[in-house]
């Protein structure tokens, strides 16, 4: 079951115990699934839903609350709109039901946003407000980079309503119009983890938090695995490098190398990709990474005090491009 899907089934059978809570579910998600239409001189409520146990649980509060029937119907998917659609109609006393759930004001003008009553209840209301608008028109993507919880809104003082419940409940949300469609999104997985918590998806949450910590460590393991990669190129590049600067030493300097200068050139020109460390322990007797490091070092230093004195080309001549191309 996808996510999404695993959090609305969760949520629709989410116990609310106050009358305010239900009541600002209720208006959350007509708000945010629902439209007021005229139909024959009355105004009709529509809430489109993608969720059955969801449909089920708007229409139980619409009755239970505030006293109105309504009839679910089943719309078939097409099109962009693939799985079956579920809308909630109130066609009798549907302007009542406006005015109580805060879609009409006073004056019986449409309401943008959300009521005031609601924006100003309780930090238990904004909570339901949240469940009500992701059951409504809400999505929760795997978590990993672009992981995100996002409510699509009908508009934007819908979904600046929909901010500021986020801010009561100490979650940062933000408001943004993608390709003219209002949304809210929250990214940070910690907040995402916060707002399932308060919403009541506590079972849908261990799934997500699972999915989350298995992709961190993946991450963190090609990260390691990228880095130690890098490193071994670069250690290989500065042995090769290393390697043809010794060779054109020896040539430099001839006869007169130091035998335990010229040892630790030969085992770098026999070996020209290990590492000091591999170096050190494939000499006889064996000898640590600063002591062959440093071996190396005077016999280069002393073929390039000999190049310059002779004004003749030093180690760096053999050292090409391709070499240090990191």
């Amino acid at each position: 079951m996808a996510l999404t899907e695993s959090v609305k089934e969760e949520l629709s059978r989410q116990e609310i115990s106050t009358s305010s809570e239900r009541k600002a579910e209720v208006s959350a998600m007509l708000r945010f699934a629902g439209g007021l239409h005229i139909i024959s001189g009355r105004i009709v409520i529509e809430a489109e839903l993608d969720h059955a146990a969801t449909a089920r649980r708007l229409r139980a509060a619409v009755t239970e609350v505030y006293g109105h029937s309504s009839e679910i119907i089943v719309v078939s998917g097409s099109g962009l709109k693939r799985g079956s659609r579920y809308v909630v109609r109130v066609v009798r006393e549907g302007e009542a039901l406006a005015r109580q759930t805060g879609l009409l004001d006073a004056r019986g003008r449409p309401v943008r946003g959300l009521p005031s009553v609601i924006v100003n209840g309780s930090v238990a209301d904004a909570v339901a407000v949240w469940r009500g608008a992701f059951l409504a028109h809400g999505s929760l993507t795997e978590p990993g980079r672009s992981s995100s919880l996002e409510v699509t809104c009908p508009g934007p003082e819908a979904a600046l309503a929909l901010v500021g419940a986020a801010r009561r409940l100490g979650i940062t949300a933000k408001a943004r119009e993608v390709r003219t469609v209002d949304r809210v999104v929250i990214r940070d997985g910690d907040s995402i983890a916060q707002l399932l918590t308060r919403m009541g998806a506590h079972q849908a949450l261990l799934v997500w938090e699972e999915r989350r910590m298995r992709k961190e460590v993946r991450a963190t393991a090609n990260r390691l695995a990228n880095f130690d990669d890098a490193n071994l190129r670069r250690s290989a590049q500065a042995a090769v490098a290393a390697g043809a600067r010794v060779e054109r030493a020896l040539e430099i300097l001839g006869e007169e190398v130091p035998e335990h200068l010229r040892y630790a050139g030969e085992l770098r020109l026999q070996h020209k990709q290990a590492s000091l460390d591999e170096l050190g322990r494939l000499a006889e007797p064996p000898m640590t990474k600063d002591a062959i490091a440093g071996r190396i070092r005077r016999l280069l230093a002393m073929a390039d005090k000999r190049a310059q004195d002779l004004d003749m080309p030093g180690t760096d001549i053999n050292v090409t491009p391709d070499m240090l191309d990191g």
